[in-house]
């Protein structure tokens, strides 16, 4: 949104779209086509996620250099992601906007003759993160009215039925807070902490899980207003300090 206000608005608008035209089979094969999909897909969720997973992940990693963490990216890559939204005429369609977008997150280099919407592999190694979701590091997540993405809220019991098909296990929503503290953590750590510095980039999504006021005189909070996510190995040194996000 800071970028560009019609950017937001494109792709707040994508998903009840997605879900009108992925009503019915042509409807599908229709989209399929637009996406490039390797194969028809079979439910419009599926081009959904793929579109969630690509601006969600380049809003984190929006670094002001060439980086690869994730993928093959530009520097600023939200900037231009919202270029190439805001390049299309009056009128065009939004699924488009929102594929053409999307796809600088999977194919920047230009080498993806078809996209893998359904069953393909994992390239972000995140599938033990869906099981530590499920285990120790249960998170409460909503959506607001305010967002680009779709409003949603939180249940435990479709989060427990969902682990429990994926993995057969069942969510311990309470047990980190148990085992480690978390409640009132600025009491905790300034009773209990010192020597810890919490860094946090604005930028990153994540930062708003993240300590972000200094708690006592050994526990920082280091701030940047223009700081993303962690980077890769390969991007470190003193040029990329600003760029990092514990």
């Amino acid at each position: 949104k800071s970028e560009s206000l019609n950017c937001f608005s494109v792709i707040k608008a994508v998903w009840d779209v997605l879900d009108y035209r992925g009503s019915n089979d042509s409807g599908l094969l229709e989209l399929s086509k637009t996406f490039r999909a390797c194969k028809t897909v079979r439910f419009p969720s599926s081009l959904s996620n793929w579109l969630w997973t690509a601006f969600t992940y380049t809003a984190m990693v929006d670094y002001p250099t060439p980086a690869n963490f994730m993928m093959n990216l530009p520097a600023y890559p939200v900037k231009e992601m919202c270029k190439i939204i805001d390049s299309f005429p009056v009128g065009a369609d939004v699924v488009e906007k929102a594929f053409t977008a999307a796809s600088l997150y999977y194919n920047y280099t230009g080498d993806q003759k078809c996209f893998e919407m359904e069953g393909g592999d994992d390239p972000h190694g995140l599938s033990g993160w869906g099981w530590q979701a499920c285990t120790e590091m249960v998170m409460p997540m909503t959506v607001s009215n305010e967002s680009m993405f779709p409003p949603s809220g939180f249940s435990y019991e479709e989060k427990s039925e969902g682990c429990f098909a994926s993995y057969e296990v069942r969510p311990r929503m309470n047990w980190i807070t148990t085992e480690y503290g978390g409640h009132k953590i600025d009491k905790v750590l300034k009773r209990f902490g010192s020597n810890i510095i919490f860094s946090n980039g604005m930028r990153d999504p994540w930062s708003r899980g993240g300590v972000l006021k200094n708690i006592s005189s050994s526990i920082i909070a280091l701030v940047t207003e223009k700081g993303k996510h962690e980077v890769a190995e390969n991007m470190q040194g003193p040029k990329y300090s600003e760029l990092t996000n514990a």
